[in-house]
């Protein structure tokens, strides 16, 4: 993992098409700007890992009633 220290307004380039800029800083919250294409899709990763939870439960739950249905016959 790199970690780079940022002041406002300050930007990290990533390859020739995505920049972040750090707009503002308040206490421990840190405001950024992304500047990247629309093709790349660009969450936040607690979205990103509800999204995983919930997809893994909703796995199990098919399971258990696949698993009841096979039951009953």
């Amino acid at each position: 993992m790199l970690v780079l220290s940022r002041k406002v307004n300050e930007v990290i380039q990533i390859a020739d098409n995505i920049e972040i800029r750090i707009l503002e800083v308040k206490g421990d919250t840190v405001r950024i700007g992304i500047d990247a294409p629309k093709s790349i899709e660009i969450l936040r990763g607690e979205l990103v890992q509800s999204i995983t939870e919930t997809n893994q439960e909703a796995l199990t739950i098919d399971m258990d009633l696949f698993t009841q249905l096979m039951k009953k016959e």
